[in-house]
């Protein structure tokens, strides 16, 4: 198995800034075919979307609501993948799930709360 854990989550006013991390750990083996990482979010009512995902080769996908405001980086060594989150918006507010996708399976953390006051 794999287990992600967040940090970062929090309050914060429109235009801030936030730094979420997720570390991964667990069976080595998975470890070390994880493929992609990322972020993925949900708001109170609305289904669960990705935000951003980094594959092995670096590739990255965003959402297009924070391109250009929202950049992806994953230290393999640390087994550990970052959101810097700029220009926050009150629509950004959610909870932020730490994925990683290991052979086709899906691993989730538990999720870290942002908010983001207008």
């Amino acid at each position: 198995q794999v287990q992600l854990v967040e940090h970062g989550g929090g309050l914060v006013q429109a235009g801030g800034s936030l730094r979420l991390s997720c570390v991964a750990s667990g069976n080595i083996f998975r470890i070390n075919n994880i493929n992609t990482m990322g972020w993925y979010r949900q708001a109170p009512g609305k289904q669960r979307e990705l935000v951003a995902r980094m594959a092995n080769g670096g590739a990255t996908n965003y959402a297009d609501s924070v391109k250009g405001r929202f950049t992806i980086s994953r230290d393999n060594a640390k087994n550990t993948v970052y959101l810097q989150m700029n220009s926050l918006k009150a629509e950004d507010t959610a909870v932020y799930y730490c994925n990683a996708k290991v052979f086709m399976i899906n691993y989730w953390g538990q999720g870290t709360q942002v908010t983001v006051s207008s």
